[in-house]
């Protein structure tokens, strides 16, 4: 793997190292795209989930940001992992990644926040590598087969028990705000339950949840596409009768009935039913998704960028299920660097559906980057600027930082 030093004669001979450092005696020229990562930063601001900012610095003074899944944890984890990427090209995208998977085995590397904080500089490399190259980053994942990426919005209520209030709220959003495609929890309480803990659905339980999806598919008709979220909370068997349940209606998809662990029973609810099950959040890098797709066991994959590996990783597995027809319908919590993300390699893909957005109740969402008009009527149309195209705007970082939080330095 090329391990690139001293990039400022372009005449000169460099080394290519393995992971462990060792010779292979290779040699090569990188020219005037010889840069090295000169430091990692990261803070965390308090949106409606909390978002892990992640900023690579080079000797170039060229800045890229990244996003790592919400919550804690990440930024120690990236602070560990920094000096093994100080020094490099941060255009060696690919060996960067399985390096640091190598480097953080002990941490287990390949799932939760050990995979996630290497997402969050993965991504932060395409926006070097971008503007580096002068290219936006869909261009290196393979170019583009859309324009725009369409959103769909994930939608609560005061009482998201109440049919009635999803149905109101549905039809608000789809009216006032455009969007066409929009998804709902039904993992709310119905007050029949007697012991949630068990998985098991009871029969008022599930009219309940019949009521909701009755209520919200008949309020926008053939306006909008609308999925439900079951937050992976039921049996096997509940979630059978559910499905059965929800076969006369119009639900675009049923997202994780059952737990994630077990393919074999992911499976037998995917094919038991005509209703399109959803999964993939909790499912990690391309092995994990692969299981899914070999085993017939998903309609559509849902994998959240940020959290699965970052772009080329999110790439790998579109592809993956493309060989088995199966769309992407990526889940995404993020603020709008790590959305935007989502968005490119969603535009470079052929099976994408849409893209989740999960802000639309914040008013400060777009405020954290220079740009605006992001999503518009449930569009996110794709920049021709350099990298992901955005600007952090740090006062606006600043302003809603997690407390205790530091300030990145500026570029």
């Amino acid at each position: 793997m090329p391990n690139y030093r001293d990039l400022h004669d372009p005449n000169a001979e460099y080394t290519m190292r393995d992971l462990s450092g060792e010779t292979m005696g290779l040699t090569a020229d990188r020219g005037q795209r010889n840069v090295e990562i000169t430091d990692v930063q990261t803070t965390m601001v308090d949106g409606n989930y909390p978002w892990i900012l992640v900023r690579v610095y080079t000797d170039a003074g060229v800045v890229g940001n990244g996003e790592c899944y919400w919550g804690g944890g990440d930024a120690e984890i990236i602070e560990r992992m920094a000096p093994f990427i100080i020094g490099e090209n941060p255009m060696d995208i690919d060996r960067l990644y399985e390096h640091l998977i190598q480097k953080m085995s002990g941490e287990g590397s390949i799932s939760g926040k050990t995979i996630s904080a290497i997402s969050g500089i993965e991504i932060a490399l395409h926006d070097i590598t971008g503007k580096l190259l002068d290219v936006p980053a869909y261009q290196l994942v393979g170019g583009k087969y859309r324009d725009e990426v369409r959103v769909y919005c994930d939608l609560h209520t005061e009482n998201e028990a109440d049919p009635q209030a999803c149905a109101d709220e549905a039809e608000r959003v789809v009216e006032e705000l455009g969007y066409d495609a929009i998804k709902f929890d039904l993992d709310v309480p119905s007050g029949h339950e007697k012991d949630r803990a068990n998985r098991h659905l009871r029969g008022p339980e599930i009219d309940h949840k019949v009521e909701i999806v009755e209520s919200v598919t008949q309020a926008v008709g053939d306006r909008a596409d609308v999925a439900f979220d079951c937050h992976w909370s039921f049996s096997a068997g509940s979630a059978k009768r559910l499905v059965t349940a929800l076969e006369d209606y119009d639900v675009w998809w049923l997202e994780d009935p059952v737990p994630p662990e077990n393919h074999d029973v992911q499976r037998e609810i995917t094919q038991f039913t005509a209703t399109p099950i959803t999964v993939g959040e909790n499912v990690y890098r391309t092995h994990g998704q692969r299981r899914l797709l070999e085993g017939q066991a998903v309609d559509i994959l849902a994998p959240d960028l940020p959290r699965v590996g970052g772009m080329r990783e999110t790439m790998k597995i579109a592809i993956l299920a493309d060989l088995y027809y199966v769309p992407i319908a990526m889940h995404n919590v993020s603020s709008p660097i790590g959305t935007m993300a989502s968005a490119q390699v969603a535009a470079a893909i052929p099976n994408s559906l849409a893209l989740e957005y999960h802000s639309y109740e914040l008013g400060w969402w777009e405020d954290l980057v220079e740009e605006n008009t992001l999503i518009e009527d449930g569009r996110m149309t794709i920049p021709e600027k350099p990298g992901l195209g955005l600007t952090l705007d740090l006062d606006a970082v600043e302003k809603h930082m997690v407390e205790g939080e530091e300030l990145f330095d500026e570029a």
